[in-house]
């Protein structure tokens, strides 16, 4: 049996549930949460979505989001200006930001290769890697893709176009995380942690 709803509960409870890892059931909780906040914190919502519709773009240099020409962490002197990290999105950078184990530069390709899905390296923002590294400031690129049949190939693409430039390409490590127990850990999994384990 289904709920009937108010048209414009139901119509926000639609509309919330299009957005990523949001179904149904936790739209309504969250529809029905601002149906009882105050009508203040209902605007700074819808006012905070607008703006974030109106005012940001991507960063001229590395392609984050930002609100200005240059992302807040190109227009930062005290970041490592010889190494970038090749994210596949603005999430992966956000991840790595709240890690707090990275002080270098970014760009952000804003996809993987998936031929299957028709996006090919025209489609990723590798023309104006190439061209931050033909600069001749960079050293070292790091590549951050997921560990994914596409993240993988979209590293070794990356990899294969930036060596003849001469700049150092690395890899981030993958293996079994912190915490974890050994009996629980995939295959595939403790085959890379084994193939990149270090000295202690």
């Amino acid at each position: 049996m289904s709920l009937q709803h108010a048209q414009p509960i139901s119509r926000l409870i639609q509309e919330l549930s299009r957005l990523p890892g949001i179904g149904e059931k936790t739209a309504s909780r969250l529809a029905l949460h601002i149906l009882r906040s105050s009508r203040e914190n209902a605007e700074s919502l819808s006012r905070a979505i607008l703006e974030v519709k109106e005012k940001i773009r991507l960063c001229s240099r590395c392609f984050n989001l930002a609100d200005q020409d240059l992302c807040r962490i190109c227009q930062d002197a005290k970041r490592n200006q010889e190494m970038v990290c090749v994210v596949s999105g603005p999430e992966d950078l956000m991840a790595l930001e709240r890690s707090g184990g990275y002080q270098g530069l970014y760009h952000v390709l804003h996809g993987v290769l998936s031929p299957l899905e028709g996006i090919g390296p025209q489609d990723l923002r590798l023309e104006e890697l190439l061209s931050r590294l033909r600069g001749g400031k960079i050293q070292e690129v790091i590549l951050a893709t997921n560990p994914s049949v596409e993240g993988e190939a979209t590293a070794q693409y990356v990899s294969q176009v930036i060596k003849p430039l001469g700049v150092r390409v690395t890899r981030i490590a993958r293996g079994v995380p912190m915490g974890g127990d050994l009996q629980y850990i995939d295959q595939v999994t403790l085959t890379k942690s084994l193939e990149n384990r270090g000295p202690i």
